[in-house]
């Protein structure tokens, strides 16, 4: 098992899931409702109803989040772009840094200000 770490209000979520649900026999955090592992399919079910539920019907038209991995690179993007450093990000997506770069080097967008900022920092200027 590989060990992630995540923010404290993940931490508590999933700590009230077990509570309520449990674990599988296998120790796995999510499974059926007949203890098995979830297969694609579901996935694709539950994700489109979790869409029809949460967004507006413009938003449901359109691609946003349209795959559960969507919501996985938004959530990498949004990390990035709070200036998580790559390895840090890498390490709790699962990816290499080379990996990591090369899909979501052009999600990070709007901090050349700040790293504008550091760099005068790092020289010793104001």
């Amino acid at each position: 098992m590989r060990v992630v770490p995540i923010p404290p209000p993940l931490v508590r979520l999933l700590r009230e899931h077990v509570e309520e649900f449990g674990l599988a026999d296998d120790e796995r955090l999510f499974r059926s409702e007949y203890g098995n592992v979830i297969v694609a399919s579901s996935y694709s079910r539950v994700s489109k109803r979790a869409r029809e539920l949460a967004l507006l019907p413009g938003q449901v038209a359109s691609l946003m989040a349209a795959r559960p991995y969507d919501l996985r690179h938004a959530g990498v993007s949004q990390w990035l772009n709070s200036g998580v450093p790559a390895p840090e990000v890498a390490a709790r997506a699962g990816h290499s840094v080379d990996v990591l770069l090369k899909i979501y080097a052009k999600s990070i967008d709007g901090q050349e200000t700040e790293m504008n900022e550091r760099i005068m920092r790092g020289l010793g200027e104001a």
